[in-house]
């Protein structure tokens, strides 16, 4: 959904891209998202680093819009252009320009390993004993193409709207990459007004390769211990089961997750209710239960939990608790079929927070609770003394 003659240019595009669509200075920019945030964010952005047009954020944004009874553009796939390497120098300037007034550091060029990395942060006096975040702020397009070995996608305008999510360690080291491009920059003065201590690692434009020249395209994967060995099977076996009506299928995947696809006749459930005894009662009392998940990590400790031991040599027991191998992602590589939609729920679908501006079936009086609660977070960080924020002085 989008305002009607709209262009898509998340957050941390903004600087980059902003003269390449509005090149004449008499031509008003208008700044919008869904709700407020993020419109606020884009055009103070667009006037920090000094952006000659008049700038405006769109009161309450694409709600605002439906509030008042116009119709929004669906479909749409409008992007902005490519910046020429000119353009991108000079908004790298720009956002530098903002950056170190924040405060973001910068670094020098980044080696892809643990040694490379210390030696980046090295003069900067960062020890080794901190958590560090490692984030592309470029699209996800521009990420998957080459980035620098150990850094997270993590697009600019999404990062600095979502740190609980990225970032959950309150008080890491952030550091930020893009292509010199001055995204980083600009992303890193809001994180840096937000309290975040914020180094930008030098990048080359047009690419973001090691020292060696060789830009990784394996995205990121979080460093996590080995899955306990537990019963499993595989899902050859499981379809089997499944015909024969011996085996009930619990998916652990968010419930988002599972109403976009899942296993055929498989329920959902927290798993922190997996020991409730009314969610046993609700299974009845089947021959096998198969705990699932994405790539079944999270599946083999849920049936460690439930006490399944390791996998005896000779092949899984016949009766119990397994974890299915590869998880949803290796029946679906097997070739067998997901089903999508609600599907049976053994517990409340409490683990995903629906958004008033998520689908096109959201009631007014949803969407106006949203903005009373946006319109009061000023006053709420006004009450909370921890939050860290700072004004950044012009």
């Amino acid at each position: 959904m989008s305002i009607p003659t709209a262009t898509s240019v998340p957050g941390a595009e903004l600087v980059l891209r902003v003269r390449q669509l509005a090149p004449d200075p008499a031509t008003t920019v208008i700044v919008n998202c869904a709700g407020r945030t993020r419109s606020i964010v884009g055009a103070q952005s667009l006037i920090n680093a000094g952006l000659p047009n008049r700038v405006a954020a769109l009161r309450n944004g694409t709600i605002g819009w439906t509030l008042a009874g116009l119709e929004l553009d669906h479909g749409q796939a409008r992007v902005a252009p490519e910046v020429p390497a000119a353009a991108a120098r000079r908004a790298a300037s720009d956002a530098w320009r903002v950056a170190e007034r924040a405060g973001v550091r910068r670094a020098g060029a980044y080696r892809a390993d643990a040694a490379g990395l210390a030696a980046m942060l090295r003069p900067l006096g960062e020890g080794g004993k901190r958590t560090v975040y490692l984030f592309d702020v470029r699209t996800p397009q521009e990420y998957a193409a080459g980035h620098l070995p150990g850094f997270r996608s993590a697009p600019g305008g999404q990062l600095v709207q979502e740190t609980d999510w990225y970032a959950p360690v309150r008080g890491a080291l952030l550091v930020l990459a893009d292509d010199g491009g001055g995204r980083a920059a600009m992303t890193g003065s809001w994180l840096a007004q937000m309290g975040w201590d914020v180094i930008v690692a030098a990048g080359a434009p047009g690419s973001l390769a090691d020292d060696a020249g060789r830009p990784a395209r394996a995205p990121w994967r979080p460093a996590r211990p080995p899955a306990p060995a537990v019963p499993v099977t595989v899902p050859s076996v499981l379809a089997g089961w499944l015909r024969a009506g011996e085996a009930v299928v619990i998916d652990l995947e968010t419930s988002k997750r599972f109403r976009a696809g899942h296993i055929p006749e498989a329920a959902w459930a927290l798993r922190a209710d997996l020991t409730d005894p009314e969610l046993a009662g609700r299974l009845g009392r089947p021959r096998r239960v198969v705990l699932t998940s994405s790539d079944g990590y999270l599946a083999a400790w849920a049936a460690a939990d439930l006490g399944g031991g390791p996998a005896r040599p000779s092949g899984p027991p016949a009766t119990g608790v397994f974890a299915l191998a590869g998880g949803t992602q290796g029946w679906e590589r097997s070739g067998l079929p997901l089903t999508s939609g609600g599907g049976r729920l053994l517990s409340p679908a409490t683990d995903v927070y629906r958004r008033p501006y998520e689908g096109t079936d959201v009631g007014p009086a949803a969407m106006q609770a949203y903005l009373d609660w946006e319109y009061g977070l000023v006053a709420q960080l006004e009450r909370d003394g921890t939050h860290g924020f700072r004004v950044l002085v012009p």
